[in-house]
């Protein structure tokens, strides 16, 4: 009797245990399950406004809610708290002009190792063949940059060279390549007009013009990858829409500045060459000391280079000083150039602040992606800690503590192992 009598007793003590239990999660806020607030930072929002100094911003999930100064937000109940006193935030670094390896393996590596050096997003420039990008865009790989395309780019017949692009030698060619990259839904069209040192014939306005008709109709925009003044103007009378290099063969004059401030929405990603100086890459931490020991004795000073990086110089600061919208593209695969390239912008005449601009929100724009290139109340949380301020020294966007993507943390330690080991 005794024993059939306690045990309702114990039963009905259980129930209300977890019946308690139950009632304190439901009272819980729903924000304070997964809301971490990072709290002390120097804030560089990416948009071109003042730093936000002892800043304070909330993440839930995948998102930034609420941005602005410590103590002056209101943080959910039970939210985590991270303390960046002494650090400095960016937004995470966004290329608008690269190649990718077409392979898996070595794409997954690839954007890995740009993750591991603070890239949120890049853009694939017309070296795309099969479907790998496009599925990798539609289904990112997580602690990995997002991945945009333009697929197949589209150039004059170059024998010799990669097959991937197009190549076109007529306007009904060029309008069908146009539509078939249109019917698999790429981000933008690239073409290529160039006759790389005279070895080619290079696509003639006629095919150019075509191109870029035919992809307006389509409602997608062309990208071009050019050398000379001459070919800039004729491509921007044909209603280009950016540039994927600025004018490499002389210094530009005001017609083209003109032409160009005609077109509100037009971009420039300058792809600046190597300056042709001796630079110290000691910062490199992500390679093996033996391949950092054979990069950092081929650095040298080259007067030719420096030639070659003056045009561009001045080419750049101009546009820039014109209000013309400037991104940050790297063109190659090498994983820490977007660095080596933000440092050369600054050393084209950009500040700091605008090199930044160029390296986050403009080229998030170039990119259509609305949710990246700030740190804003319902952006993506993909963001960069570092140790040092870049406004102070561009190179200070090298001295990365943590890259966060789409709000969880990458495993930097982990990746820097595997990288300098050779094995990935």
């Amino acid at each position: 009797m005794h024993r059939s009598d306690t045990m309702p007793q114990r039963l009905i003590v259980v129930l209300l245990f977890v019946a308690a239990i139950g009632a304190g999660l439901a009272g819980q806020t729903p924000q304070s399950a997964g809301v971490t607030v990072y709290e002390g930072a120097r804030l560089i929002t990416g948009d071109g406004s003042a730093p936000i100094e002892n800043s304070a911003f909330v993440v839930q999930g995948d998102r930034f809610t609420d941005v602005g100064r410590r103590g002056q937000l209101k943080v959910p109940a039970g939210a985590a708290r991270v303390d960046l006193t002494g650090k400095t935030v960016m937004p995470a670094i966004v290329d608008a002009h690269t190649h990718m390896p077409t392979e898996r393996p070595a794409l997954v590596d690839l954007l890995e190792h740009k993750a591991y050096y603070g890239v949120g997003a890049l853009i694939s420039l017309g070296s795309d063949a099969g479907d790998l990008a496009l599925q990798v865009r539609q289904q990112p790989i997580a602690g990995a940059p997002l991945l945009r395309t333009a697929g197949r780019g589209i150039t004059s017949p170059e024998p010799g060279r990669t097959t991937v692009p197009y190549w076109v030698t007529t306007e009904a060619e060029a309008r069908k390549a146009v539509q078939e990259l249109a019917a698999r839904q790429v981000d933008i069209v690239k073409i290529w007009v160039d006759d790389r040192d005279g070895k080619y014939t290079k696509l003639t306005p006629a095919l150019y013009g075509a191109t870029i008709d035919e992809a307006h109709r389509n409602k997608l925009r062309v990208t071009a990858h050019i050398v000379t003044l001459d070919d800039a103007k004729g491509l921007l009378r044909a209603g280009l829409d950016g540039f994927a290099h600025s004018v490499r063969d002389r210094d530009i004059d005001a017609e083209i500045v003109a032409m160009i401030k005609a077109r509100p929405n037009f971009f420039l990603v300058p792809n600046l060459p190597d300056r042709g100086v001796k630079t110290d890459l000691g910062w490199i931490d992500s390679i093996p000391a033996a391949e950092l020991k054979k990069l950092q004795e081929a650095s040298s000073d080259r007067p030719a280079a420096q030639e070659a990086f003056g045009i561009q110089a001045r080419n750049l600061a101009r546009l820039t000083k014109e209000g013309v919208l400037v991104a940050l593209g790297t063109d190659g695969g090498v994983p820490w150039s977007h660095h080596l390239e933000m440092a050369d912008m600054v050393a084209a005449g950009m500040t700091p602040m605008q090199v930044i601009v160029a390296a986050t929100r403009n080229a998030a724009q170039v990119l259509r992606l609305s949710d990246l290139g700030t740190v804003a109340a319902g952006k993506s949380a993909s963001f960069v800690v570092l140790d040092r301020n870049p406004l102070d020294d561009i190179t200070n966007t090298r001295r990365i503590s943590t890259v966060y993507l789409r709000g969880t943390a990458i495993d930097r330690g982990a990746l820097k192992a595997r990288f300098s080991s050779g094995k990935s």
